[in-house]
């Protein structure tokens, strides 16, 4: 196992330095300047501007200025952001934590709500159960999540009076007086402002999941085994937790190896929408600014953690899959 896990972080050297070399690429290929805010401004001389390309190499050619970035990257040096007037580690460690929490909280609702209604839907096939279920499936799985997040804070908006709902807050991430709260209160007050991101993060992807754990499920129901285990007079709880789940889980943790990848992607459209200072807006808006700097630093940390991902999926897989162990 050990060796399988330095082969695969070796494979995953090479597929990080082409996701960035393109990404680099075609930043550079975009229309605008990362130093257009210095260009125009008459406060800053031409000399000043010059002296900047200098300093950070855009005044050489695309390839050459990715070699200087890769080289800083390697000695733990994200460069600095233009947009944001700050190294680009400073700026990401600000949105760091309120995007993984975000993520991290919906990731955990979602899994152990939907793995457990896969399971009864799959169990319980065409039954009302499952149909209603399947309804609700295909509703969340379509209902757009910029428009959920409008639908719910105007509901919350028009909400006058209604008890547990007219106190949720329908953008930010704190109160105007945090800062004035006793921790207990803090809590609380960070808890009602994650209500709606999490609600919307979390329909969408408990639909999604719920009809994959629903099919595999269905699909080792049907198998051989299951069949001779039952006319062995196994128990049904024994026969569909013991021996079909641990077959149908499998897909499962590949998907979770994949979702721990995107965990710090954000949610750039809801985020703007709900007023969250997370990485999702705040790549956004580095796009949009040509902030070269920063979107690689995003993006290169997106891709350690997808390459964690798919190595944590595999240690998991072994775990609950002798057959892969052997």
């Amino acid at each position: 196992m050990r060796d399988e896990i330095i082969r695969r972080i070796l494979i995953s050297i090479p597929q990080l330095l082409l996701m960035s070399f393109v990404t680099y690429l075609f930043i550079d290929l975009a229309p605008g300047d990362v130093l257009a805010k210095y260009r125009f401004d008459p406060r800053i001389s031409a000399e000043t501007v010059k002296m900047v390309e200098h300093k950070f190499h855009f005044d050489k050619p695309v390839v050459v200025q990715y070699g200087y970035w890769l080289w800083r990257a390697v000695h733990l040096d994200l460069g600095y952001s233009f947009s944001r007037e700050a190294p680009v580690a400073n700026v990401i460690a600000e949105r760091f934590w309120n995007t993984l929490f975000l993520s991290l909280v919906s990731i955990l609702i979602t899994w152990m709500v939907a793995i457990p209604l896969g399971i009864y839907a799959a169990v319980h096939q065409y039954s009302w159960a499952d149909r209603i279920m399947s309804a609700v499936s295909y509703f969340g799985m379509s209902l757009p999540s910029f428009f959920l997040a409008l639908l719910l804070m105007y509901l919350v908006y028009v909400s006058h009076g209604v008890p547990f709902v007219s106190g949720i807050p329908v953008g930010g991430m704190v109160s105007p007086n945090y800062d004035s709260l006793s921790w207990p209160a803090q809590i609380g007050d960070r808890a009602a402002h994650m209500i709606i991101p999490v609600t919307v993060l979390t329909v969408g992807a408990l639909a999604g999941l719920q009809r994959i754990s629903r099919g595999n499920m269905l699909e080792e129901l049907r198998k051989q085994y299951v069949l001779t285990a039952r006319a062995k007079g196994l128990p049904e709880n024994k026969v569909v937790y013991k021996h079909a789940l641990r077959n149908a889980i499998n897909p499962l943790v590949t998907l979770f190896g994949l979702e721990f990848g995107s965990l710090l992607s954000g949610a750039a459209l809801l985020e703007i929408i709900c007023n969250w200072p997370g990485l999702g807006s705040l790549m956004l808006a580095a796009v949009r600014a040509q902030d070269t700097f920063l979107v690689m630093g995003d993006l290169l940390m997106g891709g350690v953690l997808l390459v964690l991902g798919n190595l944590l999926a595999d240690l998991l897989l072994v775990m609950v899959d002798p057959r892969v162990r052997a």
